[in-house]
């Protein structure tokens, strides 16, 4: 039989017009659309984005299904056990997008603590009068603590990048063990997250999305953070209770928040875009040319490995 790969969308760059020239049988359908769940039963591998939640019905549905490929490096939208359970690869994209993310979550760190937005806003409006001792003040940076939530490859890149500004990254993530960080130039310290929250002038989230992560900055743990604290969110929405983020925000308790991820995205809670000294980005971590070209190739591989030889 003449294998099939099913993708919802085209990829950046030529990886995916390629493996289409050596399985001449590949089809790009919507996500859900009616040729795509037509295409389900004859597909063995199936290339989706993170927006795109596979269900185990599906797995149903595609009885030839051997990989699916996902374009990002989460995999919390994907029936994994399930997969696991029918002998289906699930193949990702690490690494390559990881100094792209850590050079977004700085870019909302910058802007959010140098307020940015509300700076480019007021010269576009018209109404700047020029120069005036407090106008727009920020917050600075030297000197302060960085928690990081999660010590894998783009914690540790965030990290080098805040260390060079002259903070102090610390670290939080889900072995327990307290072991410290080597991540690069300096050494971290990995502390429990009741002890490290306190500490923090910037909170940047950099884990995945796991039943032991999803709302682990519940209400009861962001009030811990001191007043004034910066929250970076690159990760997933859901790891932080939005609502009580936002009335933290909203009540001047935080000194703002960058987020390029949300909670059931692409829907946006509406009060974010009223909230103060919030930076507000599409889910632009990996975006950049090059690092989209990278996962395109890097998850076509993949398929390709998972078919074996055409």
């Amino acid at each position: 039989m003449t294998t099939r790969i099913l993708s919802t969308s085209p990829l950046v760059g030529r990886s995916l017009q390629d493996l289409g020239q050596r399985y001449p049988d590949l089809c790009i359908a919507p996500y859900r659309s009616v040729a795509w769940r037509m295409e389900l039963a004859k597909a063995e591998a199936m290339i989706v984005l993170l927006s795109e939640p596979v269900r185990e019905q599906d797995l149903e549905m595609a009885p030839n299904l051997k990989a699916i490929g996902t374009y990002s490096v989460g995999v919390n939208h994907l029936p994994i056990k399930k997969c696991e359970e029918l002998g289906i690869a699930i193949i990702n994209t690490p690494g390559v997008l990881t100094d792209a993310t850590a050079d977004l979550a700085l870019t909302l760190l910058l802007a959010a603590t140098r307020r940015v937005a509300e700076g480019e806003a007021l010269v576009r409006s018209g109404k700047w009068k020029g120069w005036a001792p407090d106008q727009l003040l920020g917050i600075g940076l030297a000197g302060k603590v960085c928690g990081i939530l999660g010590s894998g490859a783009i914690g540790k890149a965030f990290a080098r990048r805040v260390w060079a500004l002259g903070m102090k990254p610390v670290f939080w993530d889900r072995d327990g063990k307290n072991h410290p960080v080597d991540f690069g130039p300096s050494i971290g310290r990995r502390m429990p997250l009741k002890e490290m929250l306190p500490q923090c002038a910037v909170l940047s989230l950099h884990c995945p999305l796991t039943d032991e992560t999803r709302g682990i900055l519940d209400r009861k743990m962001l009030s811990l953070l001191p007043q004034g604290t910066v929250i970076i969110n690159t990760a997933r929405g859901n790891i932080m209770d939005e609502s009580a983020v936002l009335e933290k925000l909203h009540s001047g308790y935080l000194g703002g928040v960058g987020l390029d991820v949300y909670d059931g995205e692409p829907e946006v809670n509406p009060a974010w875009f009223t909230a103060p000294n919030a930076v507000l980005l599409p889910h632009l971590g990996s975006a950049t040319r090059e690092t989209r070209e990278a996962m395109a190739r890097l998850l076509c591989e993949g398929i390709e490995k998972a078919l074996g030889t055409h």
